[in-house]
């Protein structure tokens, strides 16, 4: 709204902010989408915490790969979810918990040193419990 005294001027756009390390952050998008992609596959190598990365990466270094991962029909409702409300749907909760506990019986199963076991599992067990302290996204709950 102008005033007599004072006319509207339209603000100037803002210029793209330029990112000194483009070409790094496209290189971690893409590893860490190779990286999520294989985890698919390979029992207890995780996929959405790379997926995770990739976006983030992705939005400093490739717009391209950002827009494509964001509307991606597996992996854009959980980065949107994650980028909009730090949110994690029951059911990545629970996917993820259950993933966890069959690598730790696993690893109980077929690992021989003690420590690397403990260690390991009292990392799974910890990340469980920071995830599900995690919100749920709007529509999920």
């Amino acid at each position: 709204m102008s005033t007599p005294d004072r006319p509207v001027v339209p603000e100037a756009p803002v210029p793209a902010r330029p990112v000194r390390f483009r070409w790094a952050w496209w290189l971690l998008a893409y590893a860490s989408l190779g990286t999520g992609i294989v985890g698919i596959f390979v029992p207890g190598l995780p996929t959405t915490v790379f997926i995770l990365i990739s976006a983030w990466a992705a939005s400093r270094g490739s717009e391209r790969l950002h827009g494509w991962l964001l509307q991606h029909p597996r992996f854009g409702p959980a980065i949107r979810n994650w980028q909009a409300h730090g949110a994690v749907s029951r059911y990545g909760k629970w996917m993820a918990t259950l993933t966890m506990a069959v690598c730790a019986g696993i690893m109980l199963w077929c690992v021989p040193i003690a420590w690397v076991k403990w260690f390991s599992i009292g990392s799974m067990a910890v990340v469980c419990l920071w995830l599900w302290t995690r919100p749920l996204p709007p529509d999920d709950r």
